[in-house]
């Protein structure tokens, strides 16, 4: 879940002022401090986007595990986090790198950013999202839906229904109340316009745009933006008094809503239309030039640990990708199920990925 993972890519929390998934960039936290981070060669360090997050006693069981203490160094949204990688490929800031997904792996491929390593317990990962199942240079780790999310107060008190498709997004009655995010800058926003793509065709989706742009479309440049600030759903929309109703976010934002709402509502107070989705699957890769080479390979089991991968849903809200963990009933309670996502081959991604970007920056964004 691309930001993203994550995606965006998810850090909805974020909207509530949840400092553990707050954007934080250059941020690093050691997950165990009784252990001795101070020799290289004990410390695994993990460089990531700004919403990673995982309970401390979960990377301490990591730590008891291995002898390794986990050093997590946060690096912006996933884009960006995946750029600086490019920009110091062969001279890793870290060891393991979290956050590439399926929207954004061929740039990490190509410029030859990972040692292969296969994962301990990689068969109990389902081989559809096994991004690279040949060679193994990255290790799946969670998948996320992208997906508009609406302001059901709004709705409520416009007595309109709110939009459940792309195609509906582009009818007047929902002029001016989308905001979406920059795909140029942004795991969610990039993510929304390959769902475009998927949907409408190599060439139909820049049709579609033009709708969308007649239609008022609003384009930020982050997730934090479109969600805690335009957005009139989420804790953050209200506080920033933002006025758009429609937003491009993630099928678990609501539950986030619920989560860290005081008092808990019975009911979240938004919801996703799901025929709008996106899936994104998110992985890790071992580092080339990793100074802890040993550490991060145990730090990649790890990920894919039934522990670790029960841990995720409430503190990225994400989905596990190993068959046997088990979700948290509020996760799944509001949460969207979305039955048919758009999905794209990661191939085909790298071949038009930069193109579609062009080409919609200069129709959206002119």
């Amino acid at each position: 879940m691309s930001t993203t993972k994550k995606i965006t890519v998810t850090a909805v929390a974020a909207a509530l002022g949840i400092s553990t998934l707050a954007a934080c960039g250059g941020e690093s936290t050691d997950a165990s401090s009784g252990s001795d981070s101070g020799k290289a060669s004990k410390t695994v360090t993990l460089v990531s986007h700004d919403s990673f997050n995982a309970t401390p006693a979960v990377l301490e069981e990591f730590t008891r595990q291995t002898g390794y203490t986990v050093k997590v160094l946060k690096s912006g949204d996933a884009v960006e986090a995946l750029n600086k990688e490019v920009l110091t490929k062969g001279s890793p800031q870290g060891d393991v790198f979290f956050g590439v997904d399926n929207t954004t792996l061929s740039r990490a491929l190509d410029n030859g950013l990972f040692t292969p390593y296969e994962a301990k317990g990689l068969d109990r990962v389902p081989a559809a999202v096994q991004l690279d199942k040949d060679e193994h240079r990255v290790t799946p780790v969670d998948t996320g839906d992208i997906c508009v999310n609406y302001d059901k107060a709004y709705f409520a008190d416009k007595k309109l229904a709110p939009p459940q498709t792309l195609d509906d997004l582009a009818k007047p009655v929902y002029k001016n109340l989308l905001v979406v995010e920059n795909a140029e800058r942004s795991s969610p926003g990039l993510g929304f316009l390959l769902g475009t793509a998927a949907a409408y065709g190599d060439e139909g989706w820049q049709d579609y745009w033009k709708k969308l742009k007649t239609n008022g479309v609003k384009v930020v440049d982050s997730w934090e933006l479109a969600y805690n600030q335009e957005f009139s759903g989420s804790a953050g929309g209200k506080e920033a008094k933002g006025d758009r109703p429609l937003v491009v976010s993630y099928a678990s934002s609501p539950p986030v809503e619920v989560l860290y709402a005081k008092p808990q509502p019975k009911e979240a107070p938004t919801g996703v239309a799901t025929g709008t989705c996106f899936r994104q699957t998110e992985a890790a890769g071992l580092l080339k030039g990793a100074k802890n080479e040993a550490g991060g390979k145990a730090l990649l089991d790890f990920l894919i640990s039934k522990k670790f991968q029960e841990d995720m849903p409430l503190n990225m809200f994400v989905n596990p990708v190993v068959n046997e963990a088990e979700v948290p009933e509020l996760f799944t309670e509001f949460g969207a199920v979305v039955d048919k996502p758009q999905t794209m081959e990661p191939k085909k991604i790298a071949d038009n990925r930069d193109q579609w970007i062009q080409s919609w920056s200069s129709l959206v964004l002119k």
